[in-house]
C-alpha cells in the first residue's frame, strides 16, 4: 500500500494567498506558518506526505533554498517528520490527541451551563408518544419481548421514511437500533477486523473515532474543506489507503454544520463504487434542516454497498435510544447474527414510541426545526456581539456552530470557561492528532436564557484567558472529558 500524498498541484491551491498571509518575515518563515496552519486545522491530514522540494519551489514560483529551508523549520518545530531528500510526513507536536471519549455528561448538575452536549429537551409531542406507548404494551406483554431486528411496524415506518426521501427501502433492509452509534458498533463488530483502516471526513464525531478505535481499526482521516466534501481527495484516499470501511456525515455535519451536496454525493458515491469501499453514512441530523431538505441520502446515488445510519435521537430527544440501520437485506441478516454478542434487541416501549412520532412526520419535527433555527440566530448573533474576531459559516441546519478563533487556544478556552460555569468542547475532541487547536463547537440546543448567560460567562473567561491561563493538568483534565 503506498502511504498518503497530496500532489503539489492540490497543495498549491490550499496555499493560494500564502504571500500575502502573513505582513513581514522571510520568505521560508511566511510559507512554513501557512503549511503549519493547514497542519494545525486539519486541512492537511496527519501522516500525509508532502510534495518534494524542487517541486514544490516550481509550482510556488521561489528558490529551492526556501522550499527547504521551510521545511527544515517545520521539521523543527514538530510538524514534519522525514529529513531532506527523503520525503516529509506532516505531523503534531506532542501528539496531542485527546484520546478515547469519555461518558457523556447529564446536564442536570451544579449549576454550569452545559454547551458541550448537542441534543434538544423532549417537547410534550415526545410524552404523548410515550403515553400511546405505553396504552399499546399490553399487546406484547404475553410474549418474551425479545426484538432482535425490530418491531416489524417500527422497520416499515422507517422504510417509508427513506422512501419519502427518495430511496426505495423495504422492511427486510431495516434492523432497529439503540441510537444510531449502537449501529455505528454494530457494523464495526460485523465487518471489520483488527487493523482494518476506516476512512473519516474530518473533523468527525468523537465517538465515532472511538468506536473505531475501540475495534481495533485505524482511523483514516480526509480533511473537510471551508466548502464541503473534496470528491477528488476522497477518490485518491480510497485508492491509496486501501480501507474497509468509510464512515461520513452527509447531513448538516457534526462539528461543522456542513450540508453534502448532490453532485458531491454522486461524486464520493462512484469513488466508493470504484475502490469496492462500503460507505457508512450517518443520517442523524437529516431531519433538522431550516430552510430546505438536504438531497436524497447517499444511497440513492447508485451504489449497492452504502449502509445508512439513524436516529431518534436528534430529531426528538436523546433518551430516546431508538435508532436504525439501511442496508441491503444480505449485510441487515449478517449484522442480526452478531447482534446477541452485544444486546439481545431495543426495548419495546421505545420501539413504540418511535413508531407515534415518525407517524406525525413533519408535524412533530416543524417545531424542533424552527426552535433550532431561532436559537442558531441568537447564538450567531451573540457571538458576532461578544466575539467580533471569531469567524464561522451559517449552518442551513443541524444543531451546531462550528466556531473559528484567531489563535489555536480552543483547549486554554475550554479550561477557563470551566472556572466561570460554562463547559464546552475545545475542536481537538473532534479530530486525529491534536488537530483543531483552533476551532471549537457551539450548540444551540439549550435554552434562549442558557445560550445568553453561557455566552457571557464564556465571554468573561475569554477576557481572562491571557492574564490566567490554565495549567497543563487542567487542560489534561479537561480532555478527560466528553460530550454529545
Amino acid at each position: 500500500m503506498e502511504s498518503r500524498r497530496i500532489g503539489v498541484g492540490a497543495l498549491a491551491l490550499q496555499l493560494a494567498g500564502w504571500r500575502q498571509s502573513a505582513a513581514r518575515g522571510a520568505l521560508y518563515r511566511r510559507l512554513a506558518d501557512a503549511l503549519r496552519l493547514l497542519i494545525l486545522d486539519g486541512r492537511l491530514p496527519l501522516g500525509l506526505r508532502l510534495p518534494g522540494e524542487r517541486s514544490l519551489a516550481a509550482a510556488l514560483g521561489i528558490s529551492r533554498t526556501t522550499a527547504a529551508a521551510c521545511y527544515a523549520t517545520l521539521r523543527d518545530q514538530g510538524y514534519l517528520d522525514g529529513r531532506q531528500g527523503a520525503g516529509n510526513w506532516t505531523r503534531v507536536p506532542g501528539e496531542t490527541d485527546p484520546g478515547p471519549a469519555g461518558p457523556i455528561e447529564t446536564d442536570l448538575d451544579d449549576g454550569v451551563i452545559n454547551l458541550s452536549g448537542a441534543a434538544m429537551a423532549a417537547n410534550e409531542l415526545v410524552h404523548a408518544a410515550y403515553a400511546a406507548a405505553l396504552g399499546r404494551m399490553a399487546y406484547y406483554l404475553p410474549g418474551n419481548g425479545y426484538q432482535p431486528i425490530g418491531l416489524g411496524e417500527l422497520r416499515a415506518a422507517v422504510a417509508e421514511r427513506y422512501a419519502r426521501r427518495g430511496l426505495p427501502t423495504t422492511a427486510d433492509q431495516v434492523l432497529i437500533t439503540n441510537g444510531a452509534h449502537h449501529g455505528f458498533a454494530l457494523v464495526l463488530r460485523a465487518l471489520t477486523r483488527p487493523g482494518d483502516r476506516v476512512v473519516i471526513d474530518h473533523p468527525s464525531y468523537p465517538h465515532a473515532i472511538d468506536a473505531i478505535r475501540r475495534a481495533a481499526c485505524v482511523p483514516v482521516p480526509i480533511p473537510l474543506e471551508r466548502e464541503g466534501w473534496n470528491a477528488e481527495a476522497w477518490r485518491a484516499t480510497l485508492s491509496q489507503t486501501a480501507p474497509r470501511l468509510a464512515y461520513v456525515i452527509a447531513d448538516f455535519h457534526n462539528p461543522t454544520g456542513l450540508c453534502m451536496e448532490a453532485p458531491a454525493r454522486a461524486a464520493i458515491a462512484a469513488a466508493a463504487a470504484a475502490s469496492a469501499v462500503p460507505l457508512i453514512v450517518d443520517e442523524t441530523m437529516a431531519d433538522l434542516w431550516f430552510d430546505a431538505p438536504p438531497p436524497a441520502p447517499l444511497a440513492a446515488f447508485g451504489t449497492r454497498g452504502t449502509i445508512a445510519l439513524g436516529s431518534t435521537g436528534k430529531s426528538f430527544w436523546g433518551g430516546l435510544r431508538v435508532g436504525w440501520i439501511r442496508a441491503e437485506p444480505a449485510v441487515i441478516s449478517a449484522i442480526a447474527r452478531i447482534r446477541a454478542s452485544i444486546d439481545l434487541g431495543t426495548p419495546v416501549l421505545e420501539q413504540l414510541a418511535a413508531v407515534d412520532l415518525l407517524a406525525r412526520g413533519d408535524a412533530a419535527l416543524e417545531p424542533r426545526r424552527r426552535t433550532l433555527a431561532a436559537r442558531c440566530a441568537l447564538l450567531r448573533s451573540l457571538v458576532a456581539r461578544d466575539f467580533p474576531e471569531w469567524r464561522l459559516r451559517p449552518p442551513r441546519g443541524g444543531v451546531s456552530l462550528w466556531i473559528e478563533l484567531p489563535r489555536a487556544e480552543s483547549i486554554a478556552l475550554s479550561v477557563a470557561a470551566e472556572r466561570f460555569g460554562v463547559r464546552i468542547t475545545p475542536g481537538p475532541r473532534f479530530g486525529v492528532g491534536g488537530a483543531f487547536g483552533r476551532f471549537l463547537r457551539l450548540p444551540f440546543t439549550r435554552s434562549e436564557d442558557d445560550l445568553t448567560e453561557g455566552i457571557a460567562r464564556l465571554a468573561r473567561s475569554y477576557a481572562t484567558l491571557r492574564a490566567d491561563p490554565p495549567s497543563r493538568r487542567e487542560a489534561e483534565w479537561l480532555l478527560a472529558d466528553e460530550l454529545v
